[in-house]
């Protein structure tokens, strides 16, 4: 039981340094896009080339291609209400009126024969949740499909005075939906994965201790 419990603790103790290879883990999948060097161009005999590197005038900068920049702004805001109750009630009486003459009149009385019963319940729940995200991140295109829709994805690190902050990205959006800038809010993100994360002072003392924490999954209470 000892060694079962000491290395319980020793994994719990290590559970810090495996969720920082997962944290490198995730920032290397939304790293830049690494933009392979375009094949050389093979003469066909024509003077216009449109095999590497053609834009149409009509797009203008609009960003098309792996490795263009994007800008996502965060205009994400949710909110959900539940509420229900429920109130049920039940009575019931009998009521048998003894005899008052002969000899079962002397063993009954008004109260042996009097009966009643009563059943209530009540109950009420609810719930309120809300959610709301600002700020722009901005993003490389990762791969362009067939049809036209762009994989984005990208991060953005901050490094403050007490921890550091991560904002994660990624999702398909659509040429068209894409602004002359370069500009798509996140509501026009499909698939989207948005994650707000951070480490540091402030981020540790938002958390259970490791070993607080094992107690509370535990515990019957």
């Amino acid at each position: 039981m000892l060694i079962v419990s000491a290395a319980t603790l020793v994994a719990l103790a290590a559970s810090p340094a495996l969720a920082g290879k997962k944290r490198d883990a995730e920032r290397a999948h939304y790293a830049p896009t690494v933009i392979a060097q375009p094949p050389v161009a093979q003469a066909n005999g024509s003077i216009f080339q449109t095999s590497v590197g053609y834009t149409p005038l009509t797009s203008g900068a609009r960003a098309t291609t792996v490795g263009d920049i994007i800008t996502i702004v965060l205009v994400e805001r949710t909110q959900a209400t539940k509420r229900n109750s429920a109130d049920t009630s039940r009575n019931g009486n009998i009521g048998l009126t003894p005899p008052t003459t002969g000899i079962l009149s002397k063993a009954f009385s008004a109260s042996d024969v009097a009966m009643g019963g009563q059943n209530n319940f009540a109950g009420q729940g609810g719930a309120t949740q809300s959610n709301a995200l600002s700020g722009e991140i901005t993003v490389t295109i990762a791969a362009v499909y067939p049809n036209g829709t762009m994989l984005v994805r990208g991060e953005k690190a901050l490094t403050l005075n007490r921890g550091d902050e991560f904002i994660q990205i990624s999702g398909l959006v659509r040429q068209v939906d894409i602004s002359p800038d370069n500009r798509i809010a996140s509501t026009r993100v499909a698939d989207a994965k948005i994650i707000y994360t951070g480490k540091g002072e402030i981020a540790r003392a938002s958390k259970q201790g490791w070993l607080q924490s094992f107690f509370s999954i535990i515990s019957p209470f």
